[in-house]
């Protein structure tokens, strides 16, 4: 395998003294917004306060990565894109461990491809040295049990498309998961993100890639951990009882798989 490091982002060394806070208080009801701002003026230490997340004494490690902070500034889009930054992190550094091994990025479930590109860009972007592979529906129909995302349409599909030009291993495939698999994957899976919000979809993803991840490589499961998307978490956890795994849940609400 090729030599990586000059792709790796460099560490960034903070002061001692400064710890950063984050709020993005994106909440349906505003009294809960404005109770949770409330409580950011008696925390003491960094505290984050976004994406149904409220914890402080905490480094704020993702605000100190300064590549990571240009990478995802440059690729925000919606103020939920702001609200995820802690779930971004958690790819961004797995991302940084799996580029190291054989076989290829995949996330299931690309959306807009804020995702993919904020981890390629973390990681050399257009001299990032995987090919990303990145599935999706791209629009929406009464018929699938996953809920309507606000960018689901017609047009998203290029709209993706146009986004990644300038990327040469960038592999968007549409349409519906198992059957996008056909004649358009990998042979090994070193980063494998599923975000398909629904069962069904996320377990035959989980049939169909998981015994080409690589040992080492990582799985991470964007809705494992919220309570809205319970009948995943239920699923998958039988789907891994029987191979004998553990997901572990992240504060996030994401939950993470090391594959062996």
């Amino acid at each position: 395998m090729k030599n990586i490091s000059k792709y790796l982002p460099k560490h960034s060394t903070p002061p001692l003294d400064r710890i950063a806070d984050f709020s993005v208080p994106v909440f349906a009801d505003e009294s809960l917004a404005q109770a949770a701002e409330k409580l950011t003026k008696v925390v003491h230490g960094g505290y984050y306060l976004a994406d149904n997340v409220f914890a402080w004494g905490r480094n704020m490690s993702m605000l100190d990565d300064e590549d990571f902070v240009a990478a995802w500034h440059n690729n925000v889009e919606s103020v939920d894109d702001q609200a995820v930054l802690w779930r971004r992190y958690v790819l961004a550094c797995a991302a940084y461990h799996c580029i190291h091994l054989e076989g290829d990025f995949v996330e299931c479930g690309a959306y807009t491809g804020v995702g993919i590109k904020t981890i390629i860009d973390y990681l050399g972007g257009v001299n990032f040295p995987k090919m990303f592979w990145g599935y999706d529906t791209f629009e929406h129909n009464d018929s699938m049990l996953n809920h309507p995302m606000p960018e689901h349409g017609a047009e998203l599909y290029e709209r993706v498309k146009a986004k990644f030009e300038d990327y040469a291993q960038v592999e968007l495939v549409k349409g519906f998961i198992p059957d996008a698999f056909k004649d358009n994957c990998p042979e090994k899976i070193a980063y494998l993100h599923i975000d398909l919000n629904q069962a069904p979809a996320e377990i035959a993803a989980l049939d169909h890639l998981f015994d080409l991840v690589v040992a080492g490589g990582i799985i991470i499961l964007d809705n494992y951990e919220w309570s809205a998307y319970r009948p995943q978490k239920l699923a998958e956890d039988l789907w891994f009882e029987a191979r004998q795994y553990r997901v572990m849940p992240l504060p996030t609400g994401q939950g993470l798989v090391i594959k062996r």
